[in-house]
This record gives C-alpha cells, sequence and structure tokens, in this order.
C-alpha cells in the first residue's frame, strides 16, 4: 500500500512493532529524540528524576538554555544549573545560554531525515524541515520518552500541500505559511499532519522549510513535515552530517485526507494584523502605515538566509529615526557565521541593536515595544499582550518586510522591490562554521554517577495530582471566549518566568491576563471548573497552563474544543478536558454559578461507553451534556489523577 512520508516515519516507530492503526485511531510510537528548553525543562527533569533511572533511554536529549536568558535575580541561572546538573547525571546534551534558540540548533546540528522527535516546545516541529516526524508534547510526556516510554497519540490525518512555481522578488517562505493560515485558520490543523510535496518543493531551502514547518503550529497542525531530497542532502553535508541523509518521499499514489495547493509564483507579501496568527491581510493593504518597532529573529525567521536578506535589503541605508529595530540570530553557529560573511557589519551599521541568540522579545522576554505601538516581529505569534506590551498592535511578517519597514517607517509593499536569490551580499555556505564549544557532550556513565544535582531554592517539587471524585459540587471559576491560548492561561515574560521551577508561584499568575484575582478566588472556592470555547489551550506546549490550573484546584475544563497539546496536559496532570455534546450549551453556564458532577467514576472506568454524560446547572436547574473525548489509557491516567499516579500504579515509577 502507497504510503506518505508520515505514514512512513510513523510505520517504522510502532511501538512493538506491528502495522499502523487507520487514521482517527491511538497509536503508540517510539521516540528517537528529545528537546527540552529552559522554560519548561525544570519541570519535565524534576519529573524524570521521580523515575529512577541513572541514564535517559533515547538514541539524544538535548536540554537547551534559550528562554529565561534574562538574569535580573538568581532564579533563572539556579535553574541554568539545576538543568546543566541533570543533563551531566543523565546522559543528556546540554546548549549553553547564548548558543541559540532550540529549533536553530537542532536543526543546525541534530535533525535527521525519518527520525522521531518528542520536544516540550510547541515549534518543535521546525524539524520537520529535514523529514523528520518532530512533535510538541507537555514536558511529562518527553520525560516518559526519555525514560524510554511510547509517545501516544491519534493517528493524524494528513493534509497534503502541493506546491508548484517559485517564489519571486521579496516573497518568502514567510508569506507561504501567512497564506496556508489564512485558508486554514488557527483551528484548521487540529489533528492533522501537513505534508509538502510537488515540484514546488525543490526549490525551497531547508531553512526557508524550517519556516513553514515552525510556524505549521500556529494552524494547530501535530507536525508539518517535508520530504527528505537533494536540498536535504546538501543542507546536511554543508553541517558536516552527510552521512545521516537518506532518501525520504511519498509513494506514487499515497493518499491525503485532503489536497491544498498553492503556487509559489503566485503568492505575494503577506502580514497577520493583530491579535492572531491568522488573521491575514496583503502588506499592499497596509501599505503607507506608521511603524514602531521592527524585530527579526525568532525561531521562524533567523537563519542565515534571513539576515542575508534583511542585510541586503538595508545595505547603505540606515534605520529610520522612528523605528527602534532589533535583529537576533537564532543560533552562535548562524551569528559567526554572519559576522563571516559581512552581514553583522552592515546591520549593526544600519542601526539595528544585536540582541541575544535566544528566544527573547518573541516571548516577552526584552525589547517589549512602547505603548500602543506598531511592531512588526518575523516571530510566529502576536498574541495581544504576549510582547511585553498590552496596548501593542503586532504584526508577523517576513524579514524581507520588516527590514523595509525599518528603512522606510511605515509598512512598505515589498512587492516592488526587485530581489533575485541568492542574495548579492559575499554570503556562501562555506561562512557555516560550527560553533560546539556552547554544546556540553553527555557524560560517561562512571562519570555521570558522581555528578550531585544542583537545586537553587526557588526549585519546588512538582506537585502531585490527587484522584477525581465520582461526584462534586463545582463553581464556575472563569468563562472565557472561543480561542483562549495558553498565553492568556499562563503568562509568559520577564515577571512569570522565572518561577517555572516554582509552582504555588507561579500559580498566582493564572489568568492574570483575563481574570485578575484568579488565583485567589479558585483557593477560596477549594477549587472549580473553567468554561471556555472552541480551540481552549492554543499556542505554546507549556504544560504550566494545566498544572498550575490544578495545583489551585481546577477540576475540568468544560469547552467547545481543544486544543492538542493543551488537552494532553490537562489529561496528564488529572484535569477532566471535557467537550459540549451541543455547542450552544456552551451559553447555558456563566461564571460563578455552581454545576453538579455525578458518576464520573463510570465514566473513566469506561462504563458509560460513549462517553457521554450529564451535569447539572444547579442555579438553573439545566441538564447539559458533556463527552470525554478519551482512549481507554487517558481515562486510567485521568482515573488515578494523572500521568505520574497512573505511571507508579502500572509501572512501579
Amino acid at each position: 500500500m502507497p504510503n506518505t512520508v508520515t505514514e512512513k516515519i510513523m510505520l517504522a516507530h510502532v511501538a512493538g512493532g506491528g502495522g499502523l492503526p487507520p487514521r482517527g485511531q491511538p497509536v503508540a510510537i517510539s521516540i528517537d529524540q528529545t528537546l527540552t528548553q529552559d522554560a519548561t525543562g525544570t519541570i519535565a527533569y524534576l519529573q524524570f528524576e521521580t523515575m529512577g533511572l541513572v541514564r535517559v533511554r533515547t538514541k539524544l536529549s538535548v536540554s537547551y538554555i534559550d528562554h529565561n536568558t534574562l538574569q535580573d535575580d538568581y532564579k533563572n541561572q539556579d535553574d541554568h544549573r539545576y538543568l546543566q546538573s541533570v543533563a551531566a547525571k543523565y546522559g543528556i546534551w546540554f546548549s549553553r545560554a547564548g548558543n541559540g534558540i532550540c529549533h536553530q540548533v537542532h536543526l543546525e546540528r541534530f535533525g535527521e531525515p525519518g527520525k522521531t522527535l518528542l520536544g516540550s516546545d510547541s515549534h518543535t516541529p521546525t524539524g520537520g524541515a529535514l523529514g523528520m516526524l518532530a512533535i510538541g508534547a507537555g514536558g511529562l510526556d518527553v520525560a516518559v520518552a526519555m525514560a524510554g516510554g511510547a509517545f501516544s497519540l491519534l493517528v493524524p490525518k494528513i493534509y497534503g500541500v502541493r506546491l508548484s512555481g517559485e517564489l519571486r522578488g521579496a516573497v518568502s517562505a514567510k508569506d507561504l505559511i501567512l497564506e496556508l493560515l489564512r485558508r486554514e485558520t488557527v483551528k484548521g490543523g487540529v489533528g492533522a499532519v501537513y505534508e509538502y510535496f510537488g515540484p514546488g518543493v525543490a526549490t525551497l531551502s531547508v531553512p526557508q522549510r524550517a519556516t513553514i514547518a515552525n510556524m505549521g503550529a500556529e494552524l494547530g497542525a501535530s507536525s508539518s513535515v517535508f520530504p527528505s531530497d537533494e536540498r536535504t542532502k546538501a543542507f546536511l553535508e554543508s553541517r558536516g552530517r552527510g552521512g545521516l541523509w537518506l532518501e525520504l518521499k511519498a509513494d506514487e499514489g499515497a493518499v491525503y485526507d485532503r489536497i491544498i495547493d498553492i503556487d509559489l509564483s503566485a503568492l505575494t507579501p503577506l502580514a497577520a494584523c493583530p491579535h492572531s496568527p491568522d488573521n491575514v491581510k496583503a502588506v499592499s493593504e497596509l501599505a503607507g502605515l506608521p511603524v514602531d518597532q521592527v524585530a527579526i529573529g525568532s525561531c521562524t525567521n533567523s537563519s542565515l538566509d534571513d539576515l542575508a536578506a534583511v542585510a541586503e535589503i538595508v545595505r547603505g541605508k540606515t534605520v529610520h529615526p522612528r523605528v527602534s529595530a532589533g535583529i537576533a540570530c537564532g543560533s552562535r553557529t548562524t551569528l559567526l557565521a554572519a559576522s563571516k560573511a559581512g552581514i553583522l557589519s552592515e546591520l549593526i551599521r544600519a542601526g539595528f541593536r544585536i540582541l541575544e541568540s535566544a528566544c527573547g522579545p518573541c516571548i516577552g522576554m526584552g525589547f517589549a515595544p512602547k505603548s500602543g505601538a506598531v511592531s512588526l516581529r518575523t516571530f510566529n505569534r502576536n498574541f495581544k499582550g504576549r510582547s511585553g506590551a498590552a496596548d501593542a498592535g503586532v504584526y508577523l511578517v517576513s524579514p524581507e518586510t520588516a527590514a523595509a519597514a525599518a528603512i522606510a517607517g511605515v509598512i512598505h509593499d515589498t512587492a516592488t522591490l526587485e530581489l533575485e536569490r541568492p542574495y548579492t551580499l559575499p554570503f556562501v555556505e562555506s561562512s557555516v562554521q560550527f560553533a560546539d564549544d556552547m554544546l556540553i557532550p553527555p557524560l560517561p556513565l562512571d562519570r555521570a554517577r558522581h555528578v550531585a544535582i544542583e537545586r537553587g531554592p526557588n526549585i519546588k517539587p512538582c506537585p502531585v495530582p490527587q484522584p477525581v471524585s465520582d461526584s462534586a459540587s463545582l463553581a464556575v471559576l472563569f468563562k472565557g471566549a472561543d480561542n483562549i491560548t495558553t498565553d492568556d492561561i499562563m503568562p509568559a515574560g520577564a515577571k512569570v518566568l522565572p518561577f517555572r521551577s516554582n509552582i504555588p508561584e507561579i500559580a498566582k499568575f493564572v489568568f492574570a491576563p483575563l481574570c485578575p484575582g484568579f488565583s485567589q478566588k479558585a483557593q477560596e472556592a477549594g477549587g472549580g471548573v473553567i468554561v471556555g470555547g472552541s480551540n481552549y489551550g492554543q499556542g505554546s506546549s507549556r504544560e504550566h497552563a494545566a498544572l498550575a490550573p490544578m495545583y489551585l484546584g481546577v477540576k475540568a475544563v468544560l469547552a467547545k474544543s481543544f486544543a492538542r497539546i493543551h488537552q494532553a496536559n490537562l489529561i496528564n496532570y488529572g484535569i477532566l478536558p471535557l467537550t459540549f455534546t451541543h455547542p450552544e450549551d456552551y451559553q447555558a453556564l456563566q461564571q460563578d454559578e455552581m454545576i453538579e458532577f455525578s458518576g464520573i467514576h463510570q465514566l473513566l472506568d469506561g462504563l458509560t461507553g460513549s462517553g457521554i454524560f450529564e451535569i447539572t446547572n444547579k442555579t438553573n436547574g439545566k441538564k447539559i451534556k458533556l463527552k470525554l473525548e478519551a482512549d481507554g489509557r487517558d481515562r486510567k491516567i485521568l482515573r488515578a489523577g494523572g500521568m505520574i499516579p497512573w505511571l507508579r500504579r502500572e509501572e512501579g515509577v
């Protein structure tokens, strides 16, 4: 039977061997590689420590420091030292602060066609640019994978994206993924993988493919996958890893759930307008809008190719007086290559501030815009307040569009720019040189046994959830609209991120942007439930958006639909993810009303086969039917109170 690239990789990794179940059915796959970053890694490794192993069991695991690099007190550095000591003890590669953003470094240094990668960051699918099946997940799922456990998911739908033509002028890969977001929306890819094929694929470099695969997360997709072809081979060879290449493409006659056709030649420059990645308009419609800030970088657009494009546009020009412009290379390797190629000096001369090779402003960690600013960013998310300024309007654009605006002081229609690739700066692939001295390899086992774990005073044990009661009377603590993000539930930024390893402290910020005082309210009520609209929990993989509410006593979330990673995180921490069988019943529940639950154990024990059960709104007496969409394994996890209690019961962890 002909298979897609996605199916080929999954077939080779079905846990225990055997065939791949039909799409939509549960499957467990083995994981070759894992990655964590410092905003999610501390919790993941605290949980891994409880499993009692002396070594990770993956082929490769890497711990990156790229999020919490702003060190205005001891907390972040304490976390870094904890992570470094854990890496040394358990056989994990360690990428030091300043070495670069996890997805960019992993692509350059560790990505391998045909392998599976699980990362505690929603943009892990960047690895799909190399023909990997790379999936974002919560830190607990990654900890289980490091312990040798399989990753469970539903076999995804596979949407084929057939590319034809070739990008022209100042149109970039960013414009391709923005066009897909315009068509598909942030909910379009839930439960699916986007797989790219067709003659247009061969015209895209690996860095361009990485931009597309990275922002596939904004579609709600489980992953995005490109074939492994001659362009992949050339990329790996330029990084000294050509021996890892293998050809990987879909079979003739492979079946896709649907096919989306995109002619690269017909694309024009696009921008995602505030405050959602799918609020896409043509740059020509926005031309002339005054710009206050330009930020170039993040895991989406910070490659050497991207920096070369920017340098070509600003060559001989100066950043407009009204514009604050910053640029961050995606990795230290890229930074050194840009310096060697003359790109960095051109950017500095033009007036760009050179920021650290880290996530930085993408997560509100420095370089925030002014109040009421128009900020053009080459990042992947523009949720309200994420930049650090609650009233800023953030537009997601390509490096070419951002560079043109930095010079003009207004959004400029880059379709009028005459640019030809490759860019004419003295940029060649030979500029790439590894900078591995900021990567610390795993210690041999005999030395690792003697490593002592360093724990600062801000690092607290991870709270363990309690099994759900069979019946309960619970208050609606908060009711939200559609597309509530994990930024809404658990904010990022310099004020909050340092508490990622301290759940009692970080729990004080739950729903802070939408419902100030939620934490105190939840504790005074003794817990309760949350009501949400469709696509609840979209965005980052941060499990703190489930872990902190669990700590505050949240027992269930009732929503029209859930984002994939957040639903998995809720289950992992023993919170019931329930959907309305009739979406209009969302209107029948209001904040502060009381809900009566009963028969929850029958539901979780599978005695309610359909997964449907009834609750009562005690305030108005209305009966509401809800559905638990969970397979047998997930029900057992919920019945035990969460993943860790379940593992302890089932496997003696």
